[in-house]
């Protein structure tokens, strides 16, 4: 895995071993796609997430769709200055009630989040959709349904002290990877959609292409 380095060839890519390039500044996604032994660089693409959506929420989009058409946004617009080479671009989208809940901007966001999730259970979609030659050649959208506890108000304000940057980096002001989990009664469904990329599909996906040894 490299991040981050520059190059001078056509695609911005000089390294052969280089399996695809992830469109996302995400340090999860790096170290579940880094744990899995594939080559990639990384770019994160400069848009803005929260305008987008919101565009294709007003439009009457549904949450998964706004997911899928997110990480696209995204793959394609690394995509387009490494056309010889996979773009791999990905997003989630937290489903509650079918309507998008965003990252929180404040705690006192992330407190008003928390308490409208808690004791009620909630969707997140995660999609990944691959660029080749300026055009999507894949895509898939994962889902997992999690049921929060009826915590007390006093459970949540020790959480949100503990835990106020993954409050806000979150979608849903959770890192269920960290003490985010103790949030949460159950959670059903692809453990690495919860965690942000359908990481067994995409895994699929390279196998298929012969990218991954067979």
């Amino acid at each position: 895995m490299h991040c981050g380095e520059k190059s001078s060839s056509r695609s911005g890519i000089r390294d052969d071993t280089v399996q695809f390039v992830l469109a996302s500044g995400s340090t999860t996604r790096r170290s579940l796609l880094g744990n899995a032994g594939l080559a990639f660089k990384c770019e994160k693409p400069r848009i803005d997430e929260a305008a987008a959506g919101n565009a294709l929420a007003s439009e009457g989009e549904e949450p998964r769709d706004i997911a899928s058409a997110l990480a696209e946004l995204k793959a394609r617009r690394i995509g387009q200055k490494h056309p010889d080479v996979l773009t791999l671009g990905c997003d989630q989208v937290l489903d509650f009630e079918g309507r998008v809940v965003g990252k929180s901007r404040s705690l006192e966001e992330a407190r008003s989040t928390l308490k409208r999730l808690r004791g009620k259970r909630h969707k997140l979609h995660s999609a990944a959709v691959v660029y080749e030659n300026f055009k999507p050649v894949w895509r898939h959208v994962s889902t997992a349904n999690l049921a929060m506890r009826d915590f007390s108000d006093n459970f949540l304000e020790a959480y949100l002290a503990r835990n106020d940057s993954a409050a806000l980096e979150s979608v849903g002001c959770y890192k269920v990877e960290e003490e985010g989990i103790r949030l949460f009664s159950s959670i059903r469904g692809d453990w690495f959609a919860v965690l942000g990329l359908p990481l067994m599909e995409f895994v699929n996906f390279l196998y298929d292409r012969g990218q991954i040894g067979k």
